[in-house]
């Protein structure tokens, strides 16, 4: 992960937080986040010269440092080519999809 994050990374948790690189990596190190499954689909990538925008759906199974991340998300992570042609993510937003009817949790309200 830390070769494929961009120094300057920031993410966009579906909580609204923010996270560095540092903080990421940080919470992978320690087993704060920790993921069971995780399955991709619905990807779409999208050139505009040295940058990609990369949307897709995700089934998560897993934990995070606020506790169980299970669900259905939407995610945008945008991937920007250095000089020497590298790939790397400078940023990453994911949102839950919620079912028709279903409310946020008491914390969001």
């Amino acid at each position: 992960m830390d070769g494929l994050l961009a120094d300057d990374y920031m993410a966009i948790t579906p909580s609204g937080i923010l996270q560095s690189k540092e903080q990421a990596l940080a919470a992978i190190h320690s087993g704060a986040m920790r993921f069971s499954s995780l399955d991709l689909s619905d990807r779409k990538i999208r050139l505009y010269g040295t940058t990609a925008l990369v949307t897709s759906r995700a089934e998560v199974k897993g934990t995070g440092p606020e506790g169980d991340m299970s669900g259905s998300y939407r995610y945008t992570r945008v991937y920007v080519r250095d000089a020497r042609g590298v790939w790397r993510v400078v940023s990453f937003e994911a949102s839950r999809i919620r079912e028709p009817g279903e409310r946020h949790s008491a914390k969001s309200e």
